[in-house]
């Protein structure tokens, strides 16, 4: 339709001008990536590191699970401390305190603050000048520097092994022992540590700042906000202004008129659904999401818990079969393979429905997709076990074990695996949906936006492929935040809206005429933030300004991708209470508006408050980012997994009457339990830490003698809180899906007989729909 022109040349326009600047600024990423010297040399001519021990160090710190590790660059998990600011900060105290003993014969700590103030710039001077030789390729440092490094590798080599000194940090940092359990290895990763941290504190060429934008924070030796910072995050609020206004001004001048009542449907509309064969397959798919959920939910308070206990669960020894690094990474991949899962079902499910065809052998495809499915999750979960647990070589372990990026960690086996699966799903969700675009003209541009989505979702799960075993990390991370961002949180969050889309127009409850023009125009608005906005994870990953000041600009935009939808869900339940039969998908309709709700304050208000450039120059790889990690990841992407399995769990059986009570008390536990565990805990300890940041540093935010204090014990404590009610959410809704199958949770069936329905035709035969 011509009306719809205008909102299609939007998008066209969105999609290549963005993905043509994101690829011209990851060219540059390439260009200026810290480079990774030849050799490191000190002045005396002894060679300390070679490039090849760097890169070998980097495979040995993926190896033990990478940024489930604590962080370099800020990037990871929040236990342990973030290595670069640690060794920067342990580096320069060395050489502080070297010279006070040369001068005064005591520590640095002890001197007066103009002897203070003249050994710093002393320090400022020779640290960060870069004396990399691009035509050599060498690295040259001080004496000093290089003792310094040897004390820190010393430190850092106790911890990771088995040094008793160092036995109450490991506990404090959930690190088992004898974590490397190879000399050469270690020396190795301590050499990737160094380099990580030389990026953090070098200067780039012809410039004042550092690689990483001087972050971390560290007075010592002059990392502090660059004015590029601070009015860049003054544009971001700009902007973000604009962008508000300009979504609340589009969506005022195009209110349709509303429906009324009387045009509601009579009756429930899916009660006559015969589901088809694919269709009763993925049912299975939706067993399998709500086991996923549980396991998911144990490993995370398994994870919570080791920041309170070390290695221990209240006194049993896990640690040492499961360490932190292995709970956690299976938490996060958990968490990804069961949102991702039920929305991949979701899709097999609507697609006939939709297109009223089912494809010859479609439920064969969707039976041997879920078979695929379920090897890449055992395999890959048994292979980062492995490969944490250091029984893997390097090579071995980046193909099928741990590749340590958060996230993504399954090994590169796995990843093209996954990938091949995703375009299987693509060809099944293809075939079906095909048929409804010569026969649903009013459809026609919704199913257009289901299908670029759903190619979307198969084809950008390739950018994880972009990296190899020893690609600099700077590129490494480009390319993975096209994957966490791009694939994630972007494509599938259309796809997502679409699905929504499709739900309430099937039931009668949206208009084709108003879901059109709404699902256009909110894809429009978030991927024009969304995909350059991709660069706010970049910041200080080794990138140019230019990507702080892209991202900081686009970022800001992406505050309310879904709000529109979940009005337009939550407007309808209120306008449709008159109507008896809505009754039945009250809670697949509550998740809805909670997911509305969540999008709000998890991945906008939670979101932003750590966007900004000066904000996440202090709150990067602290508790503030688990906060909208978890607000917005399951309170907006796992609780619409959960909303759209019990939509197709509804539909797959519409007749039958749910009985409330468990549903109920698993709906209000989790979201009740999400927001006290954000609320009483994580949120408090990330604003100490903010302030802890600010106030000395990053390496202070993330150390021992900080996170150990009573009053962060006491707060770590009070998530259990929070995690109980929401683990018994978890539980119950599983209990739940089980009564499905049952008749626990089911009161009655309700006899209609499906004749006047829609039918789906299957090959020359048309089944009810």
């Amino acid at each position: 339709m011509k009306k719809y022109t205008k909102l299609w040349m939007g998008f066209i326009t969105v999609m290549v001008g963005s993905f043509a600047v994101l690829g011209y600024y990851g060219s540059e990423i390439y260009r200026k990536a810290p480079p990774i010297p030849h050799k490191v040399v000190s002045a005396s001519g002894k060679v300390l590191f070679t490039g090849q021990d760097i890169k070998d160090g980097q495979n040995v710190w993926q190896s033990i699970g990478g940024q489930e590790v604590g962080t370099v660059w800020g990037h990871g998990a929040y236990v342990a401390p973030d290595w670069t600011a640690d060794w920067l900060h342990k580096e320069a105290m060395y050489m502080l305190d070297s010279w006070a003993k040369e001068a005064k014969g005591t520590t640095y700590e002890a001197l007066d603050e103009e002897t203070q103030a003249m050994l710093r710039a002393r320090l400022q001077k020779q640290i960060r000048q870069n004396t990399y030789d691009t035509q050599t390729g060498n690295l040259t440092i001080s004496d000093l520097r290089a003792e310094a490094i040897a004390d820190v590798s010393k430190h850092y080599t106790g911890l990771f092994t088995n040094d008793p000194a160092l036995a109450q940090y490991r506990d404090a940092y959930a690190i088992p022992a004898n974590t490397i359990k190879d000399s050469e290895r270690m020396r190795q990763m301590n050499a990737f540590f160094f380099w990580a941290t030389w990026a953090c504190v070098t200067n780039r060429p012809d410039s004042k700042i550092t690689y990483t934008n001087n972050w971390p924070a560290e007075k010592l030796v002059a990392n502090e906000p660059t004015s590029d910072l601070i009015i860049w995050t003054g544009f971001s609020v700009i902007v973000l202004i604009a962008g508000v206004g300009l979504l609340a001004y589009y969506y005022a001048s195009h209110k349709e008129e509303e429906m009324e009542g009387a045009e509601l449907p009579k009756k429930d509309p899916l009660l006559g659904l015969q589901p088809t064969p694919s269709m009763r397959a993925t049912l299975k798919y939706f067993w399998v999401v709500t086991a996923l959920i549980v396991v998911q939910v144990i490993l995370g308070a398994v994870t919570a818990h080791y920041g309170v206990e070390g290695e221990a669960f209240y006194g049993i020894p896990l640690g040492e079969w499961l360490p932190y690094s292995i709970t956690r990474t299976w938490h996060v991949q958990l968490a990804i393979f069961w949102i991702a899962t039920s929305w991949l079902a979701t899709g097999l499910f609507i697609a006939p429905a939709v297109s009223g065809y089912e494809p010859k052998f479609q439920s064969i495809g969707v039976n041997f997709l879920f078979i695929a499915l379920l090897v890449i999750v055992v395999g890959s979960l048994a292979g980062q076990w492995f490969g944490v647990m250091q029984k893997l070589g390097l090579v071995e372990n980046f193909w099928f074990g741990h590749q340590g990026y958060e996230y993504v960690d399954l090994g590169r086996f796995w990843q093209i695996f996954l990938l091949i699966g995703l375009f299987l799903w693509l060809f099944l969700m293809g075939r079906a949906i095909w048929p409804a675009f010569k026969n649903q003209a009013e459809n026609r541009h919704l199913l257009a936006m289901f299908l670029i989505s759903s190619i979307a979702i198969a084809s950008f799960y390739a950018a994880g492929l972009m990296w190899g075993r020893q690609t600099n990390l700077a590129i490494a991370e480009y390319w993975r935040w096209w994957v966490v961002h791009l694939w994630v949180e972007g494509f599938f969050e259309v796809f997502a809206t679409v699905v929504i889309a499709f739900l309430f127009v099937r039931m009668g409850l949206l208009r084709t005429k108003i879901a059109t023009p709404t699902v256009l125009f909110s894809t429009i608005i978030f991927l024009f933030g969304g995909i350059i906005g991709t660069f706010h994870h970049l910041y200080f990953s080794g990138t140019p300004t230019s990507v702080l000041a892209l991202g900081a600009t686009f970022s800001a935009l992406e505050v309310v991708p879904l709000v529109l939808i979940g009005f337009e869900a939550y407007h309808n339940l209120t306008l449709s209470r008159a109507t008896e039969w809505i009754k039945a998908y009250k809670w697949p309709i509550y998740c809805f508006v909670a997911v509305a709700f969540w999008n709000l304050v998890g991945a906008g208000i939670f979101g932003f408050v750590i966007n900004p450039p000066i904000a996440l120059y202090y709150m990067q790889g602290l508790n503030t980012t688990p906060v909208h990690g978890h607000t917005a990841l399951f309170g907006v992407y796992g609780i619409l997994g959960i909303g759209l399995m019990l939509f197709v769990l509804k539909g797959l059986a519409a007749r039958n009457v749910w009985k409330d009570g468990v549903i109920s008390f698993a709906f209000w536990s989790i979201n009740i339990g999400l927001a006290l565990m954000v609320l009483i805990s994580v949120l408090p300890i990330g604003l100490m830490q903010t302030w802890a940041s600010v106030e000395h540093g990053l390496w202070y935010a993330r150390s021992m003698e900080f996170m150990q204090t009573p009053t962060m014990e006491i707060l770590r404590w009070l998530r259990v809180i929070g995690d109980t009610i929401f683990a018994a959410g978890a539980i119950a809704l599983g209990w739940f899906v089980i009564g499905l199958k049952t008749g626990w949770s089911l009161q009655k069936e309700t006899d209609i007989s499906p004749e006047n329905f829609p039918r789906i035709k299957k090959g020359e035969d048309y089944i009810n729909a």
